[in-house]
């Protein structure tokens, strides 16, 4: 009996010592790995890998709780546009009208961003195109608009309302934004006003060749913030709620948004919006050249050895470039410093300068790196601001304006009268489209867009005119005009 109570007790006893053994143990600081020191390992000869006892990084900065502040910033800035077009030339019979299903004016929408206080507004000129009359939605209250002016290049126009301090959005910068930041998209979708949307900023400098107009410049603000039919012509602001970006278009098989929508950078919008409002058109700066993107198979042919920057491929006669001493084949790389990824950001680049200002060109020929400064130009091959001459008319149903410089060098024309905005009206009785030239009528040079004009205007009898279609060919066509 004593035996078996000695071994119960010895056991108890060793019990007791390895619980405090096991609790000695565990609470080692080798068994704590927020106590291991920094280990510096050495691997192949010369490399040092160094682990350290760190917490993982995060990244917390720019991620924002809610896009609330950026909404109320916003959205008191952006209206709503209603864009009359005209009235619906179907045909309709007299029973029609008694049961009122006539004739109806057409009528298409989208949103604008008030950008002064005065009443300044930018939009899509695709938002506008064909307009008769123009209204703006601000706050519930319905004002006309005037149309200030447009550039297809672009796409973006510019209205006007009569009113005063109203909420003009803060100007933030393109040329800041970053890859991966958050942006929203605010504007009036399927007539739904003062929606907003979120997303990141997927890619910039995007080329989708939408745009019309004779220099497209497409270096789109590429966003999965959703964006809609009507949401054209709104604004993309960042999480301050500054503006970014002009929605633009939207790259889908249904028409509406499938993940992927587009911008103009606000940094080139503001710039046309500022020359049209103070010159009444584009001060377009041009440097005389012709360039491509660099794709893998010219950068083997040429044996480049990187795919940035854009290859030379036409210098125009006594333009810019060829004063400057560019040539064909050369690689430009940088222009007053800033990287040329590609011909995106080349013509971005370009769109913020003016006629008349010089900049520092870096280039590659022959894989020899050189650097020369060139002059821009305007359109009509000066340095000066530019105002172009052209000639409204109802009777004629277009406007005439004289060609330019790029235009005579594409043509292999001296002079000429181009044909643009055409509506209903005696030109296309005769036959022409927008993008004609006519360079002589009845055998006089055409050069001045009024002369020309109120001399078709007035003219009866024989009528011949000579000049190029818009693909280049050249037309000669005689009529009988009464």
């Amino acid at each position: 009996m004593m035996k078996n109570v000695k071994i119960i007790f010895v056991a108890f006893c060793a019990g007791l010592a390895g619980a405090w053994a096991f609790q000695k143990l565990h609470n080692h600081p080798i068994a704590n790995i927020n106590s291991i020191p920094s280990i510096e390992k050495t691997g192949q000869p010369g490399v040092t890998v160094r682990y350290e006892n760190t917490e993982p990084t995060r990244i917390s900065e720019n991620i924002p709780v809610s896009f609330v502040a950026a909404s109320e910033n916003s959205t008191p800035s952006v209206v709503f546009i209603k864009n009359f077009e005209g009235t619906d030339q179907r045909r309709y019979s007299m029973f029609d009208y008694f049961f009122g299903t006539g004739p109806t004016q057409r009528v298409s929408t989208g949103s604008g961003v008030i950008i002064s206080a005065d009443g300044y507004i930018i939009t899509n000129n695709h938002v506008i195109d064909r307009a008769e009359t123009i209204e703006v939605v601000h706050q519930k209250r319905t004002y006309p608009a005037k149309l200030i002016g447009t550039d297809k290049n672009t796409d973006i126009a510019v209205l006007k309302i009569e009113a005063n301090n109203l909420p003009a959005i803060k100007q933030g910068s393109s040329r800041e934004l970053r890859i991966g930041e958050w942006v929203i998209a605010v504007g009036n979708p399927f007539n739904l006003t003062s929606t907003v949307t979120a997303g990141i900023v997927s890619a910039k400098e995007r080329q989708i060749n939408i745009l019309g107009g004779e220099f497209p410049l497409e270096s789109f603000i590429q966003t999965d913030a959703p964006i809609n039919p009507g949401n054209s012509g709104g604004a993309l602001v960042n999480i301050n709620g500054e503006l970014v970006g002009i929605n633009t278009a939207i790259l889908s098989r249904t028409g509406s948004y499938t993940g992927y929508g587009f911008a103009v950078p606000v940094d080139i919008a503001m710039k046309i919006s500022n020359d049209l409002i103070q010159y009444g058109e584009v001060q377009k700066a041009i440097p005389g050249i012709d360039v491509v993107e660099i794709t893998p198979e010219l950068a083997e042919e040429m044996k480049l050895k990187t795919l940035d920057g854009v290859i030379v491929t036409h210098t125009i006669r006594n333009g810019a470039g060829e004063k400057a001493g560019l040539q064909r084949n050369d690689v430009i790389t940088k222009i007053d410093g800033v990287n040329i990824t590609g011909k995106g950001s080349f013509e971005e680049l370009l769109s913020y300068y003016y006629p008349g200002n010089k900049i520092k060109v870096d280039f590659q020929r022959n894989n020899q790196n050189q650097t020369l400064e060139l002059t821009l130009q305007n359109l009509e091959g000066g340095i000066g601001i530019l105002k172009r001459e052209f000639y409204s008319s109802n009777i004629l149903g277009a406007r005439l304006e004289a060609v330019n410089t790029i235009e005579k060098d594409r043509f292999g024309i001296s002079h000429g009268i181009k044909i643009t905005g055409m509506t209903r009206g005696y030109l296309r009785e005769l036959g022409l489209n927008n993008g004609f030239i006519i360079t002589y009528i009845n055998g006089e040079p055409a050069k001045n867009p009024e002369n020309s004009g109120k001399f078709l205007e007035s003219y009866s009898g024989r009528l011949r005119l000579e000049g190029m279609t818009p693909s280049g060919q050249p037309f000669m066509q005689s009529y009988n005009v009464r």
